[in-house]
């Protein structure tokens, strides 16, 4: 009982910390403490430690060198031609903007995780809003969303896939086909809604602005990212993981920039984030701890069994759930094991609900939380009735749809 109130605890704090984020620490300052503190007490023993780590290594692994990846297309220049791109074909008109957003938002974070949406193309968003004279908030408002709706397509697009793809028994490949018709939809009711409830700052005018020259076209970050993106592929199909075609895509992009001088070792270690790292294997060791104290026998108990539709319904919604209530990392640390004997609809419907659900509060997701300090860094506003408001009209109904969408790509393709 101890151990599994300590546990509970110890989560509950690292949790709270990663929003609050006292004394601006980052998160593993709390995460570090709070793994050892369950590791010491025995809520978690020594070989099931090495087992989470050695399952979460090649995560953490393809992570850093994602981020490392998008970094260095930054620094080439392909964020700010993505910018002069959405303005010049916006043309002064917020709607044909946040289609552009929307497109773009959907792309990089498919492509290069929802880390590059939310750090890299916020910024880029806000200063193309403003030299348009247009109302940034749909915009804005569009690329958080999207850093997690539009995370649903590939295992690399965010941190929940990575952790839930081996547990799909799934190739890179046929994991994309399988949620290519629910990215879609998902992204189109999200579109839908984004249109009737920004209605208002969409159809205001729009202040004359000077046209900017198109920038060089970054060739070269281009093809090493669609390179990369191949190398998942061909990688996951020979059974290697994906982890070496992103480290690949990384040292390329990092060789170029050193030559050149246009970055140095230290930024580039800088850009992999190992605080963050860090803070993503002490997570994965305290949820562990709390699963085996009791959660995992809970949600087993709740926890719909099968890939019918009604199931998968079920399956997405306390994802959903449990994501707003404990964050959507350690949700799909907890009910991916849970799900994965049923198949890999299943665990495609634990990745809907915890890569969707977020977007209904602030502590749905790090990317989320991360998004607000952006906002907040342009005095941009965000309040809490309005992100929650919006929320409950796009969260339900993308979920809804996405679910369908997976069940019927499940019918249509098999598992």
């Amino acid at each position: 009982m101890l151990q599994a109130s300590l546990s509970v605890l110890a989560l509950v704090v690292v949790l709270v910390c990663a929003v609050v984020r006292p004394f601006r620490w980052p998160e593993a300052a709390f995460a570090v403490p709070a793994a050892l503190l369950v590791i010491a007490t025995g809520a978690i023993s020594t070989e099931d430690v090495r087992e989470e780590a050695a399952r979460l290594g090649p995560v953490i692994g393809f992570l850093a060198a994602v981020l490392v990846l998008a970094k260095l297309c930054d620094d080439e220049g392909l964020f700010h031609a993505c910018g002069t791109w959405m303005a010049r074909w916006a043309h002064r008109r917020p709607r044909r903007l946040l289609g552009a957003v929307f497109v773009l938002a959907s792309t990089i974070t498919a492509a290069l995780s929802l880390d590059a949406t939310v750090v890299l193309l916020t910024p880029v968003v806000f200063v193309t809003a403003a030299r348009m004279g247009a109302r940034p908030k749909p915009h804005v408002y569009a690329a958080a969303h999207l850093s997690n709706t539009a995370s649903l397509l590939l295992p690399v697009s965010n941190l929940t896939n990575l952790l839930a793809f081996t547990a799909t028994g799934l190739t890179f490949t046929r994991f994309a086909l399988l949620m290519t018709l629910p990215w879609l939809v998902a992204v189109a009711v999200e579109y839908a809604v984004f249109r009737r409830f920004f209605a208002a700052d969409l159809d205001a005018p729009t202040e004359p602005a000077e046209a900017e020259e198109p920038p060089e076209l970054p060739l070269f970050a281009l093809v090493t990212v669609a390179a990369t993106l191949a190398g998942f592929a061909v990688a996951s199909a020979v059974g290697i993981d994906p982890a070496w075609a992103a480290a690949a895509g990384a040292t390329v992009m990092a060789v170029r920039a050193l030559v050149r001088r246009h970055t140095t070792p230290a930024a580039i270690v800088r850009s992999a984030a190992l605080p963050f790292l860090a803070f993503v294997l002490a997570l994965g060791i305290v949820v562990r701890a709390v699963v085996d104290q009791g959660l995992g026998r809970a949600l087993g108990a709740v926890l719909p069994d099968g890939a019918s539709l009604p199931a998968l319904l079920g399956i997405a919604a306390l994802a959903a759930l449990l994501a707003n209530l404990i964050n959507n990392l350690p949700a799909v640390l907890a009910l991916v094991p849970l799900a994965a004997p049923a198949g890999p609809g299943a665990v495609l419907a634990v990745l809907l609900g915890v890569n969707i659900g977020p977007n209904l509060t602030y502590a749905g997701s790090l990317a989320t939380l991360l998004w607000r300090r952006i906002a907040h860094h342009h005095e941009h506003e965000v309040g809490l009735k309005e992100f929650t408001l919006l929320g409950l009209l796009t969260v339900p109904a993308a979920l809804l749809a996405s679910v369908l969408a997976l069940w019927v790509s499940l019918a249509v393709i098999g598992p």
